[in-house]
């Protein structure tokens, strides 16, 4: 896809893509949730800044597309609280569809609905990929033998394919690992195939400490993965547990850096994402579907961090006034607006720098210097 283009074009073009259909998604969902709690959407845009177009359709709604496309937003009526504005901008108020006087049920709803169309857009996609392209699966062949290893001294090699272990068939290498796992130190009788020929060999996995828990190594990665096509009805259910499962293992990844057990450098930002995007697309339609589907979970995910600016926050706040039974003092949101700004801040500034060194930028100017 888009492999016709030259690089510099092909880059921007899919990233624009990427966030284009990543954010209509998002504010798609805070924008039906209005609709379907009475509020007023007064613009939708994609993008912030000067509008490219627009237009207002019959319901009052400005739909434009701005010029700076890294983002974008859904105003609702009514948003501010009366105390907050002056009495003109109260006067204009439509009674009765204004955001401010929805209660906080009403007013979560909206604000969850963004992160919930991203799960729902995830979910979507994954079962699509699954019911035309197949699902993926690693199949029980070793693509490499790392050395030093109990595959090594029992002699895998790479290519060969495990048909059974101890008497019982394999199909998938997660088979394999969790055979492997379960029996750290004890010998495993495998069936292999290799160039037409079969042979048993026996391999006792490399025992490893993980806090108080043992478990067995055998020393070797995956080769080659099959496509599994799923019938419809079989598709949308293996499309919400995989979406289950990437953000359970983005979760995962996110606390073993907080934990200290995983390097923050993997962590990326706008400039990552735009590199990775026009990568790939050079890898075809499924390829940039499936890298949306992943990055719509993690949009979804973010917005839920109880950060004041996200959704999260919002939704913390709307928790706090259901629990106190009246909004949250001015000052308390005002100051929790501006710590929410500095840690989104703080991180916007670690990603870009991450991505800067990851593409190589700081080499590149240390080369010109040296």
């Amino acid at each position: 896809m888009f492999d016709f283009l030259p690089e510099f074009l092909r880059t921007p073009l899919a990233f624009l893509i990427v966030l284009g259909v990543l954010v209509f998604i998002h504010e798609l969902g805070h924008y039906l949730a209005a609709r379907w709690c009475g509020v007023h959407v007064e613009t939708f845009s994609i993008g912030f800044g000067r509008a490219i177009f627009s237009w207002t359709d019959r319901l009052g709604t400005v739909w434009k597309v701005a010029w700076l496309p890294l983002g974008g937003y859904v105003k609702l009526h009514g948003l501010e609280r009366p105390e907050d504005v002056p009495d003109e901008v109260k006067a204009q108020w439509q009674p009765g569809r204004t955001f401010h006087g929805k209660g906080v049920g009403p007013r979560s709803i909206v604000i969850a609905a963004g992160p919930a169309a991203n799960f729902l857009l995830a979910a979507v996609l994954y079962a699509l990929l699954f019911a035309t392209v197949g699902r993926g699966i690693a199949i029980p062949v070793i693509g490499e033998v790392m050395p030093d290893t109990a595959a090594a001294r029992a002699g895998l090699h790479s290519g060969d394919r495990i048909e059974a272990i101890d008497g019982a068939a394999i199909s998938r290498f997660e088979e394999i690992q969790r055979a492997v796992i379960a029996s750290p130190g004890q010998p495993l009788r495998l069936s292999v195939a290799s160039g037409g020929a079969s042979r048993d060999i026996t391999v006792t996995p490399d025992s490893r400490q993980a806090g108080e828990r043992t478990y067995g190594v055998l020393g070797v990665r995956s080769g080659a993965v099959a496509y599994e096509r799923l019938a419809l009805w079989q598709a949308v259910p293996a499309g919400v547990a995989e979406t289950w499962d990437v953000s359970a293992q983005t979760l995962g990844g996110l606390w073993a850096m907080i934990a200290h057990n995983r390097g923050t450098e993997e962590l990326g930002g706008p400039l990552r994402i735009a590199q990775l995007s026009g990568q790939v697309a050079e890898l075809g339609v499924a390829s940039l579907v499936s890298f949306i589907a992943m990055l719509s979970v993690n949009l979804g995910l973010l917005n839920l961090f109880p950060i004041p600016m996200l959704d999260g926050g919002h939704l913390l706040f709307y928790l706090a006034e259901a629990v106190r039974g009246r909004p949250l003092p001015q000052r308390a949101v005002e100051y929790g607006f501006r710590a929410g700004l500095a840690v989104l801040a703080g991180l916007f500034v670690f990603a870009t720098w991450n991505d800067l060194a990851h593409i190589g930028i700081f080499r590149w100017v240390a080369g010109l210097m040296g």
